[in-house]
């Protein structure tokens, strides 16, 4: 068995990462003879990228936009798969704060980590609405999401970057009536894949028979869980006990429609990647508009199958 280590996007699984662990339970990933340990990062180490660039894993999940940057940096880092067709970021805030849409933020305080990125995307969204961005006051929350107690308590008067298929769905003693989700690709984000599967390039170069295997093996267990909902809720349980069945089955019932395009699981389109790159680009994000060519690759997918 070759033994293969990824390493997932956030600080724990969520239920975006599923399609993995179902492909394990079911012995997708051993019938390729591949023995395959699933990570979470230490974040005083860096992220999935990190760990890539450093040869510490095989396959890496992350955020498109940092590829982009890593790559424009020279780093030999490649896309091999989409992981969500769409943006999962949202602005999230309360009924009566008088913010219904994006322009509305306008002298308001917005939470959120005031990465380049972030800052861009909020002043993009407020500005596609008719809004002055110049007008927002940015409060910096961290890697933190508030909850909407915090946001009753009066320490901001909206936050971003919370998914609407994860933190919006989590329970709170604020009634459900009482929160507006805005999700960004609903409110003039430009087109984006929110997350890739990844590899250094010296991986794929030396080893793509096993790069192929991996991604193949990943993408029955998408199409599996996409099929099997209630199995993979089980299977899934099990990685995270600690957060309640009702939200996992709620965040998967969200999140797997945005793991297909036109029903089919993996490919990398340049309509979300080309606009998104010239979008970083015009945001002084990354210096290279065409760099996403270079970033990701659709040669290691299997042959085209489809959902359901």
């Amino acid at each position: 068995m070759i033994k293969i280590k990824l390493m997932l996007e956030y600080f724990h699984p969520w239920p975006n990462s599923a399609g993995y662990y179902v492909a394990r339970e079911n012995h997708f990933y051993s019938e390729q003879n591949l023995d395959v340990e699933i990570v979470v990062g230490d974040p005083h180490f860096g992220d999935a990228l990190s760990y890539l660039q450093r040869k510490e894993v095989t396959f890496g999940v992350f955020p498109s936009n940092r590829l982009l940057v890593r790559r424009a940096e020279g780093q030999p880092l490649k896309g091999v798969a989409a992981i969500n067709h769409t943006g999962l970021e949202s602005i999230q805030t309360l009924a009566g704060r008088g913010i219904s849409r994006p322009r509305d933020l306008e002298g308001k305080r917005l939470a959120l980590n005031p990465t380049p990125r972030g800052v861009a995307m909020v002043r993009h969204l407020v500005r596609q609405d008719g809004g002055d961005p110049d007008k927002l006051i940015f409060i910096d929350s961290g890697v933190r999401e508030l909850t909407p107690e915090e946001l009753k308590a009066g320490i901001a008067d909206a936050s971003f970057g919370g998914y609407w298929a994860w933190e919006a769905l989590m329970s709170s003693s604020v009634p459900d009536e009482e929160r507006v989700v805005m999700p960004v690709s609903d409110h003039g984000a430009p087109p984006y894949h929110s997350y890739l599967l990844g590899a250094h390039e010296d991986t794929l170069a030396n080893s793509p028979d096993v790069v192929r295997r991996f991604i193949a093996a990943t993408s029955r267990g998408y199409y599996h869980t996409a099929a099997h909902p209630e199995e993979a809720l089980r299977i899934f349980e099990k990685t995270t006990p600690y957060f309640p069945s009702d939200l996992l089955s709620a965040s998967l019932n969200a999140i797997t429609p945005t793991w297909f395009h036109q029903r089919q699981w993996g490919i990398q389109r340049e309509s979300l990647l080309q606009p998104y790159a010239q979008w970083l680009h015009q945001n002084g994000i990354i210096n290279h508009a065409g760099i996403w060519r270079d970033a990701t690759t659709n040669r290691f997918l299997p042959e085209v199958t489809h959902v359901g």
